[in-house]
């Protein structure tokens, strides 16, 4: 694997994180973070979620920054948070929550939605009547979540905690940096990512494009595609493990 020279954009504190899981395995990491958290400022409508937590059959966390403003929030209103089960698609999130007492649930391969509705105690919510659910999110994301649980009956309420934001580079930071340290493969964690490695790259797209781009699920992999990617590998899940798979997996482009 030691081939392999890529691009990591993932938030600053993943980026560091995961470069320094791949440095172990042979693989080398540059990191350009294309995400940068900004916490939405609290609203009446928050507020009134956030109190009515325990009128919730459960609670489905998408992300770490989710889980540690939404639990920042729950603090100021509930000196012992309400005993729900909570949800999560991976075990970094889930970490989070089990850390501040909560009753966690992940799917234990799958770092996707696919994953999590797969679950037995997720189903065993559903057999409650009237299942409600509460998704603590960014402005947006994980809505074929949202989709298959009201398909399957239940309820679902969101709790916008944060949103997603492309860092100011200056022009050109993104084809210098790949060809200043002769990178060879780009990593993204989620849609939004790639559409901020889109709007770096500008006019240079079409070249980023011929390149084998990781993505962490179908969806953001027929994303990548329909936006012209050539050469994109769905790692199945955004952990440090799914992607060391795919890169034990994938051949490194000649240098």
């Amino acid at each position: 694997m030691n081939g392999w020279r890529l691009l990591l954009t993932r938030p600053p504190d993943d980026c560091a994180a995961l470069a320094a899981t791949l440095a172990q395995a042979g693989v080398f990491g540059s990191s350009l973070p294309l995400l940068e958290i900004e916490a939405l400022p609290v609203t009446d409508a928050q507020r009134s979620t956030v109190l009515g937590l325990a009128d919730y059959s459960a609670v489905i966390v998408v992300s770490k920054p989710a889980a540690r403003l939404g639990l920042a929030l729950l603090d100021q209103y509930w000196p012992r948070t309400p005993a729900l089960p909570w949800f999560t698609v991976g075990a970094a999130t889930a970490a989070i929550l089990q850390a501040h007492g909560c009753e966690v649930h992940f799917p234990p391969q799958g770092d996707d939605s696919e994953a999590l509705l797969q679950l037995t105690r997720l189903q065993e919510v559903f057999a409650q009547p009237q299942p409600r659910f509460l998704i603590m999110r960014g402005e947006d994301g994980r809505e074929l979540l949202a989709e298959r649980l009201t398909a399957q009956g239940a309820s679902v309420d969101y709790l916008p905690l944060y949103r997603r934001c492309l860092p100011e580079y200056p022009v050109g930071t993104l084809m210098r940096r790949i060809d200043a340290e002769r990178l060879n493969g780009v990593v993204v964690s989620s849609g939004q990512g790639l559409e901020h490695l889109r709007q770096l790259a500008g006019s240079d797209w079409s070249r980023l494009a011929a390149w084998p781009l990781f993505v962490p699920s179908p969806r953001v992999a027929e994303q990548a595609r329909a936006a012209g990617a050539q050469n994109v590998v769905d790692c199945r899940g955004a952990s440090a493990t799914a992607l060391l798979a795919a890169l034990q997996e994938t051949p490194a482009p000649a240098s």
